[in-house]
């Protein structure tokens, strides 16, 4: 089920942006809870591709693999997390404008268990107040880098 869909126009080439926004090292920088990345696959992102991210919330340190589960250069990406019963999908597409590169980006929530269902709309509001402004980070990111 979506829960978020946002886009942001990146004034940069849509090459250097799609380069920038996969290359998942730079999360700390771009989100604000994710204090540290791990690379699980070697080799450039492609589909199947893993990291594990830990990110600090409210002073507690939380862990998960996520998993590129589509991709095409300089086209789209898609990562799915699913850990405790909370199946968390972002989709991004990237499209070059006249002003710049434009990111459409969506998240879907999906939730297993009784527990989970019934959180649904607290775990929405969580994950929104971590990674709403993400895309305008990353907006800032590259724009006042190189």
């Amino acid at each position: 089920m979506v829960f978020m869909n946002q886009s942001v126009i990146i004034q940069k080439p849509l090459e250097e942006v799609f380069a920038q926004a996969t290359d998942f090292t730079n999360s700390p920088e771009i989100m604000d809870t994710v204090v540290d990345v791990e690379l699980l696959s070697e080799g450039p992102v492609r589909e199947g591709f893993r990291f594990k991210e830990t990110r600090e919330i409210r002073g507690k340190k939380a862990r998960s693999v996520i998993e590129v589960t589509d991709f095409e250069q300089n086209k789209k990406y898609s990562v799915r997390s699913h850990q405790h019963g909370l199946d968390l999908r972002y989709q991004y597409e990237f499209v070059q404008t006249t002003e710049g590169t434009k990111i459409e980006f969506i998240g879907e929530l999906y939730t297993e268990g009784f527990r989970n269902k019934l959180m649904k709309p607290l775990i929405k509001l969580i994950i929104k107040k971590e990674d709403q402004d993400h895309l305008q980070h990353l907006k800032k990111f590259i724009e006042t880098s190189s």
